[in-house]
């Protein structure tokens, strides 16, 4: 069904005048207009050099891969299965070729956001396969400058993008945030972008303005329900509560005493102090930023000094002073283990949460334990967030979890507009979706 997050369907501005520009070169407009007709074979011998794919039209920046979902309009009585059909290997072909599927339009809209707010189902899931795909393949890649091969007498190399085909929002699409591109070597054309992982912090939601170091060093404000960093960044705020509580209750089942207890990140201790009240055996958090462990210490604190020492036993509760990846090392050497584990950090990209995954989750959650995390992944497009979703169920499987995701409904009373409701105050809107994903994590088998 539509989607009523992204612009309305007007069939004036859909229409192939308004999306292809006069201005626009004569070879884009070739493509763009055999890919507006669904022009398979017009388009295979446009296509003929790397980047040509995602050739955009100066004006209105419509892809080929725009062009041919904004063609097929909203479904009717009349559609036409055949025209349906070209459509969809239209679409195949132009990915096949290296469109690129997060690319964005003059209206801030995707290929997959078009096919979304227009109802087409099917192509929108081509759209989502494309980028899960994308997503998978920058995974394997990751980590590597060069690549010792050529094809066709080019060098391929992996490097940053320039961050200039932006609109800064966070979603992990070409938006600003530092890409993964192939270009090249000789004529600098890009060829097929990746989906950027980096441009996620560890809340998954903005794009990664500060690094983790940088975020270690700003200064933190706690006020009007909600936690900024000193660029106005939201870190963490109240409207999260009811997450947070059914976080909770899908960790620990029935909320039975005793139970021990990890949380990484602790913000503004909502979570933390859910956690307390089942009155756990051992409550361990791990909170590296200082302005944050300064308002644990600050007097009326639930969780200072006073707190650790009502612990059952010496440790039992503790806070745990340091970058997460440290700590949880040492608590590996120590063999501590966990019954629920929850993670949320802030100022970090998705390759760390995929680390925690692999890395660490197999060692401290116990057997018949539970692992959520805050799924904050491209949330504020639906179609990132489906992506995102795939992929990280992927990854879990490959760290031997089964994940199930349960959908809470999220109250967009507060949160709809930027700037006002929860969102003053500011910086980013990075929520935009009526629907959370609460990922429930137990071990496969």
């Amino acid at each position: 069904m539509p989607d009523p997050s992204q612009p309305n369907s007007d069939p004036d501005l859909d229409s192939i005048s308004s999306r292809i520009s006069p201005a626009c070169p004569p070879e884009t407009q070739r493509i763009l207009t055999a890919a507006w007709a669904h022009d398979i074979e017009t388009i295979k011998k446009l296509l003929d050099a790397p980047g040509k794919a995602s050739c955009q039209d100066p004006n209105t920046r419509e892809t080929p891969l725009h062009a041919a979902i904004r063609a097929c309009g909203p479904p009717t009585d009349e559609d036409d299965p055949a025209d349906l059909e070209r459509a969809k290997k239209t679409v195949y072909e132009l990915l096949l070729w290296g469109a690129i599927w997060n690319d964005v339009d003059d209206r801030n809209e995707t290929p997959g956001c078009v096919a979304r707010r227009l109802g087409r189902e099917e192509l929108y899931n081509l759209c989502v396969e494309a980028g899960v795909r994308a997503e998978m393949l920058f995974g394997v890649m990751e980590g590597y400058e060069q690549l010792g091969s050529d094809v066709d007498g080019e060098e391929i190399e992996v490097v940053e993008g320039d961050g200039n085909d932006a609109n800064g929002d966070g979603d992990g699409d070409a938006n600003g945030d530092e890409s993964m591109v192939i270009v090249g070597e000789e004529d600098g054309d890009e060829a097929p972008e990746l989906v950027d992982v980096e441009g996620l912090n560890g809340r998954d939601r903005e794009p990664v303005e500060v690094d983790s170091e940088a975020y270690l060093r700003s200064k933190l404000t706690y006020s009007d329900g909600k936690l900024v960093d000193d660029d106005g960044n939201g870190v963490m705020m109240a409207w999260e509560t009811d997450i947070m509580r059914r976080s909770v209750d899908a960790l620990l089942p029935g909320k039975e005493p005793g139970k021990r207890i990890l949380n990484i990140g602790f913000g503004m201790g909502i979570i933390d102090t859910m956690f307390a009240e089942t009155r756990p055996a051992r409550h361990h958090i791990i909170e590296a930023h200082p302005g944050v462990l300064e308002h644990i210490a600050s007097p009326g604190s639930k969780f200072g000094s006073s707190w650790e020492e009502s612990g059952p036993e010496p440790g039992a509760f503790k806070v745990y002073q340091g970058k997460w990846q440290d700590v949880c090392q040492q608590l590996l050497q120590e063999g501590q283990t966990y019954d629920a584990i929850y993670f949320d950090t802030f100022g970090e990209d998705y390759s760390q949460l995929r680390m925690f995954f692999t890395e660490f989750i197999p060692g401290l959650l116990d057997g018949q334990g539970i692992f959520s995390f805050f799924n904050g992944l491209g949330a504020d497009r639906q179609i990132c967030y489906d992506v995102y979703t795939k992929v990280a169920e992927l990854h879990l499987a490959d760290a031997g979890l089964d994940v199930d995701w349960q959908a809470i409904d999220v109250d967009m009373s507060q949160l709809a507009e930027a700037g006002k409701g929860e969102w003053e105050g500011v910086k980013r809107r990075y929520w935009t979706l009526d629907k959370y994903r609460l990922p429930v994590c137990t071990f496969l088998g």
